[in-house]
């Protein structure tokens, strides 16, 4: 068995071939798959143990990015992973960008551990879209979740305030410290809502096989995203220090908007807009008072 998960763990890593794996196991190449993939189904069906329990910021929470967010369970967003397709299907799988890829949606908790996992969808698939199909039940857990700009203002997801700086790097340019309510929530919303930025960087950074287009059923690489993600809350878990953060880029030098300078949410929901508007004033007058 401990070959067996080597064999996998060596693919993942390393996106090692069939015919470079055998050689380097002394197998024949149908082993290495049969390996591979009994391996993959055991990882696959240990969803309930390797994906981190959501938990809500409590009360007397003392992180300054999360302080605020109390009740919220983390930070979601949507990243793309080049995918192998049919050519026939390709049109389905092509982002904005021309590539042929999974839409994959990712929540993680302040500690960079995956809660919630979704992939398999086209390229071409719009966030909000497969977001309000799958993540019903995920939002009865707790009052709010920082949502990225793709998203819209709904229950149990806060996004930033529209037509206002947003990103880190862009408090870098000169342009001095908030100027209103609405930017310090966007800031701090921005500094919460980074780590899953970094979780999906830190994802990408650690498993080869997601650096470029694998050659299993597309169902196989949808199983294969999700199972690296499972393995990287247990390499968290057992790892305090891991040196793959540190190749991790500045926060203030990534993470820019791929639709302009400010986000351009849709406002949907009376109630939460509201609540974000007494959320930002409290934040805004704590900050004023501080000097």
């Amino acid at each position: 068995m401990a070959e067996q998960v080597a064999m996998f763990l060596c693919v993942l890593s390393h996106h090692k071939k069939n015919c470079i794996v055998k050689h380097d196991f002394i197998c024949s190449g149908r082993t290495v798959s049969k390996h591979f993939h009994n391996v993959l189904h055991a990882v696959y069906m240990m969803h309930k143990v390797l994906l981190a329990k959501p938990t809500p910021i409590p009360d007397d929470c003392s992180d300054p990015r999360w302080k605020w967010f109390k009740g919220c369970l983390g930070a979601l967003d949507g990243t793309f992973i080049d995918v192998r397709v049919p050519e026939h299907e390709k049109g389905r799988y092509r982002t904005r960008k021309g590539d042929i890829a999974v839409n994959v949606l990712g929540v993680c908790n302040p500690n960079m551990q995956f809660i919630f996992v979704l992939s398999g969808w086209e390229g071409s698939a719009a966030d909000s879209r497969f977001c309000v199909m799958r993540l019903i039940d995920l939002t009865d857990y707790a009052k709010l979740l920082p949502l990225h700009n793709g998203y819209a203002n709904a229950d149990g997801f806060l996004t930033p305030y529209r037509g206002v700086r947003y990103h880190l790097k862009e408090w870098d340019r000169g342009a001095g410290g908030p100027q209103n309510k609405q930017e310090l929530f966007n800031l701090k919303h921005s500094s919460a809502r980074n780590v899953i930025e970094r979780t999906f960087g830190l994802l990408k950074v650690r498993w080869g096989i997601l650096h470029s287009q694998s050659f299993y059923p597309i169902d196989g690489q949808s199983k294969i995203i999700i199972a690296c993600c499972m393995l990287h809350n247990f390499i968290r878990n057992e790892m305090p220090e891991d040196p793959f953060e540190l190749e991790l880029p500045d926060p203030r030098e990534s993470g820019g908007n791929t639709y302009g300078e400010c986000i351009s949410s849709i406002e949907s929901n009376a109630f939460w807009s509201a609540w974000r508007d007494d959320l930002a004033s409290s934040m805004y007058n704590e900050w004023l008072s501080c000097g």
